[in-house]
């Protein structure tokens, strides 16, 4: 026991050194400020291009969903769940190597050999895998939906408005992705690559904009191409390459992206006009569990008949049956689920 609390109580310093540290003094990994870029990024685009022309800019709830920014990705973090998923992580680790005779899961890392890309795109999509099931499970159960509830509160679409959620929602995803990453042998660094792009497509998801296949493609192809000419992933196609010659790569893997991802792009990937509908206040009777559960993929829910894009959800109700007595504020809202005889 002694053990697990020192490696809560380290836990709990080390977050909050690397959290002080991050934001002092900044490099490509700093996560704080990767949170800042995309998420100005993305309220560029609705400021510029935005498809619900008639929704405000600070849309209903939008300091309320800034905030959960805050405190989802940093604070409840440095409060409690970095250090008590240290001793969680530590007690899978030890219950493996007792059930399996000492068997070191990073010793037996399967993927050691592999190249640095494969490992990121075996990651990626074991990991969006294992979340397309857990958000599904948010809605079949009556408990966790209690909590997904608060995502769903949503009334009006914002790219902030996918840092709403409980955050019981991070206990649920963390230890039940944890377990498959853990055996594959997906490292922290890996972990980060992935999570920024996941990151990235969560809030292009629930933005307030509408862009064809054929620019979210180029912008696949041109972060692949960006990639390659910096030889990142230990594909060495530009090695030796001029700056012009890395420019040429770049240049050919939009092109790529544009003609032969382009088309794909809305079945493959999540979008907004997509996930519009996971947001509905109204489903449909034989799907009253929800509907395109997807967070970065959209292949999942046409493989398992989930898709539900009926029209051109622009301009449809959000939320669900009750929301008119949800709770507002944000400390109601984080306590909601626990209460006995709720109103919504």
């Amino acid at each position: 026991m002694e053990k697990y609390l020192n490696i809560f109580l380290n836990g709990y310093k080390g977050y909050a050194n690397y959290l002080w540290n991050d934001i002092l003094h900044p490099t490509w990994n700093s996560y704080f400020y990767w949170l800042l870029i995309v998420s100005a990024f993305f309220f560029f685009i609705e400021v510029v291009v935005p498809w619900r022309k008639k929704q405000a800019l600070l849309r209903k709830d939008f300091w309320l969903d800034f905030f959960y920014m805050f405190f989802n990705f940093f604070l409840f973090s440095l409060v409690i769940y970095n250090a008590a998923s240290d001793v969680i992580v530590n007690l899978f680790n030890d219950g493996i190597k007792g059930i399996f005779g000492g068997l070191d899961l990073q010793a037996s890392n399967p993927m050691q050999n592999f190249p640095y890309w494969s490992i990121l795109l075996i990651g990626f999509v074991v990991r969006d895998f294992v979340q397309w099931w857990i958000h599904r499970l948010l809605h079949k159960s009556d408990r966790l939906w209690e909590f997904h509830k608060v995502h769903h509160s949503v009334e009006e679409m914002g790219f902030a408005a996918h840092l709403r959620y409980h955050w019981m929602e991070n206990v649920v995803y963390r230890t039940l992705e944890y377990i498959p990453l853990a055996l594959l042998g997906i490292g922290l660094h890996d972990f980060f690559v992935i999570h920024i792009f996941t990151l990235a497509w969560g809030h292009f998801n629930h933005s307030n904009i509408s862009i064809s296949g054929k620019v979210t493609g180029g912008i696949v192809g041109g972060c692949i191409g960006i990639i390659l000419a910096n030889n990142l992933l230990g594909i060495h196609l530009a090695e030796g390459f001029s700056m012009f010659g890395k420019i040429g790569v770049l240049l050919a893997t939009i092109a790529a992206g544009i003609f032969l991802l382009g088309p794909f792009m809305k079945i493959l990937f999540n979008s907004p006009e997509m996930h519009i509908w996971h947001h509905s206040y109204k489903l449909p009777k034989e799907k009253r569990y929800g509907v395109n559960f997807g967070l970065t993929l959209a292949i999942w829910d046409y493989i398992f008949g989930t898709a539900h894009i009926p029209h051109d959800g622009k301009d449809i109700r959000l939320g669900f049956p009750g929301i008119e007595n949800f709770p507002a504020s944000f400390v109601e809202q984080n306590t909601y689920g626990f209460k006995e005889g709720k109103d919504a």
